[in-house]
């Protein structure tokens, strides 16, 4: 069984230009690590979704924990931009742990939501709690990648807003310019949503009705669901392979 922290990658950057560099980057403001991790993204020039992970601290140094799957191009996106600053990008075998019960030494809360425990950045991998992730996830309305984030995700869409992922008044950024006519100058027509399910499902399934497509299947838990939907479909009798969908109160 694959665990928490292999499913993860810590990169570290270091150098003079690190925070400024970052802050030109991502979708948060990196002056925040003064005060405690960030949770942010990195886009591409349309506002669509390049990678999600959080920002840690580490005394002038500072940790990347994304998912282990994007890491790569990540890292290889990151050094695109690099250029002539003075910053330095390396991969780690740093492990990173969760859980919900009593802090560990080093610990941090999840910036995201409280709900949602705290995390660490350590040498070595921490036992599994038992908590369970996906009835979390569902209640706090937190989507995870490779589930319901992807690479054509546009951040506010997911909520990343509520999440604490985006700063409107840091400045610029790649795709800032897409997600800040998105938060000022329209209403968003789909998203992210809790909404109730019968019964199980594949993630990923597509959610119709009427034969019309809806949306897509996410995470589920205790007869909810993540959901990614066209709010204006999302209507009683909706499907997805069989389990009836129930619209977000």
């Amino acid at each position: 069984m694959t665990t928490y922290s292999e499913t993860r990658k810590v990169l570290r950057l270091t150098g003079g230009d690190v925070r400024d560099f970052l802050q030109g980057l991502v979708t948060n403001d990196v002056t925040r690590l003064d005060h405690g991790p960030v949770y942010a993204a990195m886009l591409t020039p349309q506002g669509k979704l390049i990678a999600e992970f959080f920002l840690v601290a580490d005394g002038d140094a500072v940790l990347l924990d994304a998912p282990a799957e994007i890491a790569g191009p990540l890292m290889q996106r990151l050094s695109m931009y690099k250029l002539r600053a003075d910053v330095k990008i390396e991969e780690t075998d740093l492990a990173v742990s969760r859980g919900t019960g009593d802090m560990p030494e080093g610990g941090f809360a999840d910036p995201r939501d409280a709900s949602l425990g705290w995390r660490v950045i350590s040498d070595t991998a921490l036992p599994d709690d038992g908590t369970d992730w996906d009835t979390l996830h569902v209640a706090a309305e937190v989507p995870r990648w490779g589930r319901e984030l992807g690479p054509e995700s546009y951040i506010l869409e997911m909520g990343f807003e509520r999440l604490h992922g985006v700063d409107f008044k840091k400045g610029c950024y790649v795709g800032q310019e897409v997600t800040a006519r998105m938060k000022h100058k329209t209403e968003l027509r789909k998203g992210l949503a809790r909404v109730g399910i019968s019964s199980g499902a594949p993630v990923g399934a597509e959610i119709t009705l009427d034969g019309k497509p809806v949306g897509t299947l996410g995470t589920q838990a205790g007869g909810a669901a993540l959901a990614y939907l066209r709010f204006d479909r999302a209507k009683p009798g909706m499907q997805a392979e069989g389990a009836e969908i129930t619209p977000p109160e």
